[in-house]
């Protein structure tokens, strides 16, 4: 397994991420993936569609929490060929529960739990703490990559309007 030490920090502290790092214009990763009803999912699952997939360490804690929100919003202004997915270790339950008790109704949240495929693929999962680095890969109906954002330091958020710029291209 393809190891990048210090490709990320937690407050400053260095960490090690799994995988490889992934660049625009190569072809999106497949994943395995567990819906909030227990349905697994893949990216085949969301063909024809411009996608944002925005990986978190855990959607309940504060800069996660706002994230999403903001994403959540977003989502609300976008066609129905374009899905945000935010994607972290949560376990299901605790993802529904959390998007219920926050409102949360247009970005869907998908759990890594099982397999970390999304996050081995995508060369995020976190080798210290088995989470998600927070990052951003928006993928174009074509499957193609055509932004990615890997957050160094995980308690700062995205680059928003870059993610949302790059999703209208993908979408167009």
């Amino acid at each position: 397994m393809l190891e990048r030490p210090e490709a990320v920090t937690m407050r400053g502290n260095p960490l090690t991420l799994l995988g490889p790092e992934l660049t625009v214009g190569a072809p999106a990763p497949d994943f395995s993936l567990v819906t909030n009803d227990m349905e697994l999912v893949s990216l085949a699952d969301y063909k024809d569609m411009a996608l944002a997939l925005v990986s978190v360490p855990s959607i309940d804690t504060p800069v996660c929490a706002v994230e999403t929100r903001r994403f959540n919003a977003e989502a609300a202004k976008l066609d129905a060929n374009v899905r945000i997915l935010t994607i972290s270790m949560d376990l299901p339950f605790a993802q529904k529960r959390w998007c219920g008790a926050m409102g949360i109704d247009k970005v869907v949240t998908l759990s890594d739990h099982r397999e970390a495929s999304f996050g081995l693929n995508y060369g995020v999962l976190i080798k210290e703490l088995r989470l998600l680095a927070r990052a951003v890969f928006v993928v174009d109906r074509a499957g193609i990559l055509t932004y990615v954002e890997l957050v160094r330091e995980i308690a700062d958020e995205p680059y928003y309007a870059g993610v949302l710029g790059a999703l209208a291209r993908a979408a167009g």
